[in-house]
């Protein structure tokens, strides 16, 4: 285990040091800097700015302070808003992207499980077609049109909600709708096509023998196995979620880490795109991460054998 555990730390320290190095060189890589959009800004004040953030250093020595930088957690100062560091804006911003982002996962869990079960159980039945009917539609539909349409529905034109802004727990349904879409329709025929197998298989008839409860051979026999695919995809799924806001808290006006994201990209802050995106990485490493690891402990056929998963 300790092996395991430490091969895969390895690969998520090489995988961000490849990250950083190709995300630094192609910001460089784009035309310009952040001060060229401020025409206004004397030649000589210009200079001292640009020797302020190393931007004048040769590009090879530039690289290797941000490095350095980085291995001591040092993401830097954003180059646009004052007196702050890359830092404090995602620790000021990232608990509102990360609050609708854990709620949304554990709905997506809840429902899209729920309806694979049904699916299964009620297979080529009402309920079976109408249940990925939806997931179709979940999988194929975008999630800002979603937030878009359910914004002009429920907070346009029958105000239920309120069309931006979050102060209230209300606040959390829209978004959470828009976000958990495509996770719902996506856990939802994993589900299904699993418990489908799983339901035919020898020990479910095994068990249906011995005179076990339907109840019990479903949650305790058919659940456990048939949510292996599912458990696979909740990793990406979750850090897919909580970084992929960053459109959806755009249409509903929320004070998250997108809005940051979008505003550097616009701004050609090199400090705080890159930040965020290592800190984006960071999240879903450890998202996956955490899901091989509840892989092992809920498949007991999985063995660690010199550091290789194997079942």
């Amino acid at each position: 285990m300790v092996r395991y555990l430490g091969g895969k730390f390895i690969n998520i320290i090489v995988s961000l040091l490849i990250l950083a190095t190709a995300t630094f060189f192609l910001m460089k890589a784009v035309p310009g800097d952040p001060f060229t959009q401020e025409k206004a800004i004397p030649p000589e004040i210009k200079a001292n700015i640009m020797a302020h953030y190393g931007l004048d250093k040769p590009i090879g020595e530039q690289y290797i302070i941000y490095m350095k930088n980085l291995f001591q957690l040092n993401l830097g100062e954003s180059m646009k808003s004052q007196n702050r560091t890359v830092s404090s804006i995602i620790t000021d911003s990232f608990g509102t992207s990360f609050k609708i982002g854990f709620v949304a996962v554990i709905v997506s869990i809840i429902i899209g499980i729920y309806l694979g079960m049904m699916a299964a159980l009620k297979h080529r039945k009402l309920i079976d077609n109408g249940a990925m009917t939806l997931a179709v539609i979940g999988i194929s539909v975008p999630n800002f049109v979603i937030g878009a349409m359910i914004q002009y529905l429920l907070a346009v034109q029958f105000p239920i909600f309120k069309v931006a802004g979050l102060e209230g727990p209300m606040d959390y349904v829209l978004p959470t709708i828009a976000l958990s879409t495509l996770p719902i329709a996506f856990i939802a025929r994993l589900t299904r096509s699993t418990m489908l197998e799983v339901l035919t298989s020898d020990y479910i008839r095994t068990a249906k023998a011995k005179g076990l409860k339907p109840s019990a051979i479903l949650w305790q026999h058919g659940l456990r196995n048939g949510i292996l695919p599912v458990v696979t995809y909740l990793g990406p799924m979750t850090a897919n979620i909580i970084t992929g806001s960053v459109v959806v808290e755009q249409i509903f006006g929320l004070p998250g880490l997108g809005a940051h994201f979008v505003e550097s990209i616009t701004n050609r802050d090199y400090t705080l795109i890159m930040g965020i995106t290592i800190f984006y990485a960071v999240i879903l490493m450890a998202a996956r991460f955490v899901t091989d690891l509840a892989y092992i402990l809920i498949d007991p056929r999985i063995k660690l054998s010199g550091g290789i998963v194997k079942s």
